[in-house]
């Protein structure tokens, strides 16, 4: 079982940035996907999840109106389109699975049974 992020990098602000989560050794369309970020010396936080069928995506406010999640079943593929990017924004991203339904617990870590190895998005002024 794997979650593989990419598409980090370095923008500056205002630029945009496309993550994807590729998942492997599971049944992709049965997990709530998640996104999360950390930056250095801060905690996990939440950035937005999808739920299975991809019909109630939720957001973190900070990134409300910024950033689009969505998922191709078939590919087994999360994305996380990332626009108007801030310095605020910089961080490590993970991806994440659950198998409960998207609910408002979707915010914790815990949650989350599979994790991703996280892609760094850095944002200059």
């Amino acid at each position: 079982v794997q979650l593989q992020a990419s598409g980090g990098g370095l923008v500056q602000a205002g630029g945009s940035l496309r993550l994807s989560c590729a998942a492997s050794g599971l049944t992709f369309r049965r997990y709530t996907m998640g996104w999360f970020r950390q930056a250095p010396g801060k905690e996990r936080e939440p950035v937005a999840a999808i739920s299975w069928d991809a019909d109630t995506p939720d957001y973190a406010d900070s990134v409300k109106g910024r950033f689009t999640i969505s998922r191709r079943n078939a590919a087994s593929t999360m994305y996380l389109q990332m626009n108007n990017l801030l310095p605020g924004d910089t961080a490590v991203y993970y991806c994440a699975a659950r198998k409960l339904s998207i609910d408002d617990t979707w915010t914790l870590p815990d949650g989350y049974s599979i994790w991703g190895q996280g892609t760094q998005v850095t944002v200059s002024s």
